[in-house]
């Protein structure tokens, strides 16, 4: 499902061994060259303390639903030099918030003020990028698909189209949730509104 970033901030971390929320997120750490999110910086009562890591890496969140991220344990925090590959994307001090937009051309397109994530993969879908003040009066925000994107560079990103092709072809995707939650209530609607002497048929 498709998900803007922002809803993944301060999101809680749910262990299937405590039965409850441990931590939530503080930051969400994407991996430039692939534009995928590769972990999450999380904050908790046992975080940061020197045994315990602040960093969740993608690979370990068992599902992801509105009511949080689901893992093992808090065993899967892990600090930023104890995974070689998460330590070498951290060192980028990479943020897709606010980064400039310009098309091959140059011409300037607006900021990121957000993008969406599609939560099968973590893959960063789309950009929502601002319009510069001038401009947002007739376009306040342009939706831009990942396949848009030519190059990331350490201060802007360059899309491949001009702003009319964007404002033409962008639609801006809505998730529907389709997830299955051991931390939320079984729907018993069904079976409570059969007759008493009716076998339960699900």
């Amino acid at each position: 499902m498709l998900i803007d970033a922002t809803k993944l901030l301060s999101a809680p971390v749910l262990s299937l061994h405590m039965g409850g929320m441990i931590a939530k997120t503080t930051e969400i750490i994407v991996d430039p060259d692939s534009l995928k999110v590769v972990a999450f910086k999380v904050s908790g009562p046992e975080t940061g303390n020197g045994e315990i890591g602040e960093y969740l890496q993608v690979k370990d969140v068992r599902e992801y639903s509105p009511i949080g991220m689901v893992i093992d344990s808090s065993d899967d925090f892990v600090d930023m030099g104890d995974v070689v590959k998460l330590k070498k994307v951290l060192e980028l001090n990479f943020s897709l918030d606010g980064m400039r937009v310009v098309t091959k051309k140059g011409t300037r397109l607006g900021k990121v003020a957000n993008y969406t994530i599609n939560t099968d993969g973590f893959l960063v879908q789309q950009l929502i990028v601002q319009r510069p003040f001038l401009k947002s009066f007739v376009d306040p925000e342009l939706t831009i698909g990942r396949s848009e994107i030519v190059k990331i560079s350490d201060t802007e990103i360059v899309v491949k189209d001009e702003e009319a092709k964007i404002r033409t072809n962008a639609t801006r995707e809505d998730f529907v949730p389709n997830f299955v939650n051991p931390f939320r209530e079984p729907n018993l609607s069904t079976a409570d509104s059969q007759n008493p002497g009716e076998p339960n048929t699900l």
